[in-house]
């Protein structure tokens, strides 16, 4: 994350302090690396899920998601805004294509195997362990470690 001059005087941001209490448990580059794949296939794979049951889950869990990231950063919610569009972009097309169920149990499945092997090597346990809001959280690590690529101050 860049700071200005300004920024450092200023109280430390509760999503500032969220994603640097859950990146303590993702240190390890290939546990990282991991995650960076598995967290968006299991949001893909979730959204799915909830979509086979019924549509309206996955709305509801959109706009509570959206209300939890609005009281962290704009900018982080417009990303996931964004992304969570896509998602149901990429569920409506599996869906129909009458594949939407198979192809999401057995991502979600594969995903979260790849998380705990994850933190197996990284020898720490899962932050959601700890708390269930970093299952919220883990999104926009994956998200703010492509800012810091771009140089975008969440």
């Amino acid at each position: 994350m860049q700071t200005s001059d300004a920024d450092a005087d200023a109280a430390p941001r509760r999503v500032d302090a969220l994603l640097a209490h859950y990146g303590l448990s993702h240190t390890h580059p290939t546990n990282e690396h991991i995650h960076m794949v598995a967290i968006p296939a299991i949001m893909l794979s979730l959204t799915g899920l909830l979509f086979a049951l019924h549509p309206a889950l996955v709305l509801a869990l959109l706009a509570a998601s959206m209300v939890y990231y609005a009281r962290l950063s704009w900018r982080f919610t417009v990303c996931m805004l964004l992304a969570s569009s896509v998602l149901v972009a990429v569920v409506d097309a599996l869906d129909a294509r009458g594949v939407l169920l198979p192809v999401c149990a057995t991502v979600f499945v594969v995903a979260w195997i790849f998380q705990f092997v994850g933190h197996r090597i990284e020898g720490k346990k899962p932050s959601f362990f700890e708390d269930l809001q970093y299952l919220l959280v883990g999104p926009l690590f994956v998200l703010s470690k492509v800012f810091l690529r771009l140089g975008v101050r969440w």
